[in-house]
C-alpha cells in the first residue's frame, strides 16, 4: 500500500486548477454574464401562505449582474472597500442574491446573519465583525438588535440605488482578499467567524466544476441558508458555467411536499442538501429522478440512505469538508454496496494528511500514522481559511505549519476528525476526537452549550453529549450538576423549562438540548477528564416542572394521545393541560406528533392545530368536533407537517408563520 505522501504527490493528485491568483469570485460571475446575457440566471419559488400555490420570479445573467453592478457602486459610495464586513440579513430571493455579488464587486466581503437567530447571537456577531455596512429589508429592522453599522434596505431604498451604473465596478479587491466571513459554533461559549478568501473560493469553484461537474445545460435547485457554508456551491458554481438556479424560499426548503413539487416542476439536474433534508424526502414519498445528480455532506452519510438515494437518481456524491477550508474537500461518487461511504479523495490543489492525533503539532515536524489507521484529518491547500476574526491564539492553535509544503508560511488546518485512508487513495471518515458533532446538518461545539448553562444559577456544571437512542435520529442531552446539589434539588425539581427558555435566549433552536438530566457529579477518567462514556443512560424523563397542574388523561381518547406524546417527547408522563412546547416540543417533535396523529385517527390535521390547542385536551376536543379546527385551504396533507422536520426549519419562525397565517384567516392564535 502506497504511503500517504505518495498517494498525494502520485497519481491520485487532482490536476491543478489555473489562475487562482488572477481571478476572483465576482469577477467569474461577470465572464458568464457577458458570454449569455439573456440566459436565465435565477428562477425564484416561493409558497404564499395563504394559498398555498407557487410564485416564480425569474432574472437572466444580464439582469443580474447589471443590478448587482448598480448596488455595487452605492456601497462604494459608501467608501466600502476591500477588506471591509459588510453584514446581510434578508429572507430568500433573487434580492438576497443580488446584494451578496454586489458586496463582492465593490471589493469588500460579506458576513451572513439569520434574523432567525436569537437576539444575543446577532448582538454578538454584529459587534465582533464590526460591520461597516449592513444589507437588509425593512421586514427586518425590528428583530436586529443595536448596532453601529449603517443601513441600507435594498427594497426601501432600491429607487435610489438604481440610479447608480449599471457597468461592472472597479477595485483593489484581489484574490487573496476575503469573500466572506461565516460565523461557526464555538468551543468557548461564543461563536467564532471564519475568514475565507476570494483564492480559496475560485479554487473550489473551479474544482467543483469538474468533480462532481456542472455545466450551462444543468439546473441546480438551491436550499440551504447562506448561514450555512455550503450555500457557496448552491448560489456561485451555477453562475460561472452559465446554468440555471431555481432558488427556493425558506417556507419551500422546510416543507417536504412542496420541495418535491419544486424538484419536478424545475426539471432539477442537480441538488445538494444533507442528510437530513434527503431522510426528508425520503418519508415524504419521493420517487426519485432519474436525471437528478445527488450532492449530499454536512455530516455523516449513512450506507442505507446512500443506497435509497442510487435508486432514486442519476448519481449521488458524499462531499466532505469543514467551513475553515472553504466549503468541500473532499468528494466521493458513491457506489451501491454495504461497507461504510467513503468521504474520497482531495479536490484540485487541496492536500489530506491523516496524523497521529496527540502530538506536539507546533513542533514543526508531523508525524503520520500508516496507511490503514486512523488518524487525524489535516488539510491543507488553496482553500485554508485566514483565521479567525480577532482569535489569533485559535488560529494558531488550530491552523498549524505545514511541513510538508515547499510554499513558506503554507499550512494545515486540524480538523479535528478522524479517518484513515483506504487501498484505493481513497479516505473514510471514522467520527470525531474532540467534542464537536454535526446534527441535522449543523456544526455544533458542545462547550458553546455546555459554556452557556454554566452561565444559569441553576448549574453548576454541565456536559452535553450526543445520543442516538433511534437509528437517524441524533438529539442533544444535557447532563446537569445542580449548584445546590443533587441532595437539595433532586431531579424531578429542576426547572427544565426555565434551563431551555434560557438557552433559546442564547442559541439557535437547533443548539438547544431535548432532554436534560440532573446528576450528583460529572464521572471524571484517572487524569481528571469529564468521562463522557460513563454518563449514565437517560430512561423516560421525568414531567417537566411546569406551571400547568398536572391532570391525568381522562377518557380513552386523551389516552391515547398522551401515549403519542409520551413516545414523541420521551417523558414519564403527560398532563391533559400539559403545553407541547413546554414539555420541550419543537419544530421536528411537532411535525413528528402531527404525522403520528394523523395516523392513529385517519385525518389529516392542519399545521395550525397545536398552535391553536397545544394541550392533549384542546386537541381531543378539536379531534371529537372537526369544527374547532379550521382545516380549510391550510394544508393540503400531513406531508406538510413532515416537510417542516427539515434541517434549516426553526420552531420560532415556524410559530411566528403559522400565527401570523391564523390571524390573517380570523383564527384564535396563542
Amino acid at each position: 500500500m502506497p504511503t500517504q505522501l505518495q498517494q498525494l504527490r502520485g497519481k491520485y493528485d487532482r490536476a491543478q486548477a489555473d489562475n487562482l491568483n488572477s481571478q476572483c469570485v465576482h469577477q467569474l460571475i461577470e465572464l458568464q454574464a457577458k458570454s449569455s446575457p439573456g440566459r436565465i440566471a435565477v428562477i425564484f419559488a416561493d409558497a404564499q401562505s395563504q394559498t398555498c400555490h407557487r410564485v416564480e420570479q425569474q432574472i437572466t445573467y444580464d439582469e443580474l449582474n447589471c443590478k448587482a453592478n448598480q448596488l455595487a457602486h452605492y456601497l462604494q459610495s459608501l467608501q466600502v472597500k476591500p477588506e471591509m464586513l459588510v453584514g446581510i440579513c434578508m429572507k430568500r430571493s433573487p434580492l438576497l442574491l443580488i446584494g451578496l455579488l454586489a458586496i463582492l464587486k465593490a471589493g469588500a466581503a460579506y458576513v451572513p446573519l439569520d434574523p432567525a437567530y436569537p437576539q444575543e447571537r446577532l448582538a454578538f456577531m454584529l459587534a465582533d465583525s464590526q460591520l461597516s455596512v449592513l444589507l437588509t429589508e425593512q421586514s427586518q429592522l425590528e428583530h436586529l438588535p443595536a448596532h453601529q453599522a449603517q443601513v441600507v434596505c435594498l427594497d426601501t431604498d432600491w429607487e435610489r440605488i438604481a440610479q447608480y451604473s449599471q457597468d461592472n465596478p472597479t477595485s483593489q479587491v484581489t484574490p487573496n482578499n476575503l469573500a466572506y466571513t461565516i460565523y461557526t459554533s464555538g468551543s468557548t461559549g461564543k461563536p467564532k467567524g471564519v475568514q475565507i478568501l476570494h483564492r480559496g473560493v475560485v479554487n473550489f469553484l473551479k474544482s467543483m466544476r469538474q468533480i462532481p461537474g456542472l455545466s450551462h445545460e444543468d439546473t441546480l435547485v438551491a436550499v440551504t441558508t447562506i448561514c450555512f457554508d455550503i450555500a457557496v456551491l448552491e448560489l456561485y458554481l451555477p453562475l460561472i458555467v452559465g446554468a440555471c438556479i431555481v432558488l427556493v424560499s425558506k417556507e419551500v426548503a422546510s416543507n417536504a411536499e412542496r420541495l418535491l413539487q419544486v424538484l419536478q416542476q424545475s426539471d432539477a439536474t442537480v441538488m445538494q442538501a444533507t442528510p437530513a433534508t434527503w431522510r426528508m424526502l425520503l418519508a415524504a414519498g419521493w420517487e426519485g429522478n432519474p436525471k437528478l445528480k445527488i450532492l449530499c455532506g454536512g455530516e455523516a452519510m449513512s450506507r442505507d440512505l446512500a443506497n435509497q438515494l442510487l435508486k432514486r437518481s442519476a448519481s449521488v456524491w458524499n462531499m466532505y469538508g469543514p467551513t475553515e477550508t472553504t466549503v468541500w474537500s473532499a468528494v466521493h461518487q458513491v457506489e451501491a454496496g454495504e461497507n461504510p461511504v467513503p468521504i474520497g479523495k482531495a479536490i484540485a490543489n487541496t492536500q489530506i494528511y491523516l496524523a497521529e492525533p496527540h502530538q506536539n503539532f507546533q513542533s514543526g515536524s508531523i508525524k503520520l500514522v500508516p496507511a490503514g489507521e486512523p488518524g487525524e484529518l489535516l488539510i491543507g491547500g488553496a482553500g485554508l481559511a485566514r483565521g479567525y476574526l480577532n482569535r489569533a491564539e485559535l488560529t494558531q492553535t488550530k491552523f498549524i505549519p505545514d511541513p510538508f509544503s515547499d510554499e513558506p508560511e503554507a499550512r494545515l488546518y486540524r480538523t479535528g476528525d478522524l479517518a484513515r485512508y483506504l487501498n484505493d487513495g481513497s479516505i473514510e471518515y471514522i467520527g470525531r476526537i474532540d467534542h464537536q458533532v454535526k446534527i441535522r446538518g449543523f456544526r455544533i461545539e458542545l462547550g458553546e452549550i455546555e459554556a452557556n448553562l454554566c452561565q444559569h444559577p441553576l448549574v453548576r456544571e454541565a456536559v452535553v453529549v450526543v445520543r442516538e437512542d433511534v437509528p437517524g435520529h441524533k438529539r442533544l442531552v444535557a447532563y446537569i450538576v445542580p449548584e445546590y446539589g443533587i441532595e437539595q434539588l433532586q431531579c424531578e425539581s429542576i426547572d427544565i423549562l426555565q434551563l431551555r427558555t434560557f438557552l433559546n435566549k442564547q442559541l439557535p433552536e437547533y443548539m438547544v438540548p431535548t432532554a436534560f438530566v440532573a446528576i450528583a457529579a460529572l464521572p471524571l477518567t484517572p487524569n481528571g477528564k469529564v468521562d463522557r462514556r460513563a454518563l449514565p443512560a437517560i430512561s423516560q424523563q421525568k414531567r417537566p416542572d411546569i406551571s400547568t397542574e398536572f391532570v391525568t388523561p381522562r377518557t380513552p381518547l386523551e389516552e391515547k394521545l398522551a401515549q403519542i406524546w409520551i413516545r414523541i417527547l420521551d417523558i414519564e408522563q403527560v398532563g391533559v393541560y400539559d403545553d407541547f412546547f413546554e414539555l420541550g416540543g419543537n419544530s421536528l417533535l411537532y411535525t413528528q406528533l402531527l404525522s403520528q396523529i394523523g395516523t392513529e385517527f385517519q385525518l389529516k390535521l392542519p399545521l395550525l392545530s397545536l398552535f391553536q390547542v397545544p394541550t392533549i385536551a384542546g386537541l381531543a376536543g378539536a379531534i371529537a368536533d372537526t369544527g374547532n379546527l379550521d382545516s380549510s385551504n391550510l394544508t393540503d396533507d400531513l406531508a406538510d407537517a413532515k416537510g417542516l422536520s427539515d434541517g434549516y426549519a426553526q420552531s420560532k419562525w415556524v410559530a411566528e408563520k403559522l400565527v401570523k397565517t391564523a390571524i390573517a384567516r380570523g383564527i384564535p392564535a396563542l
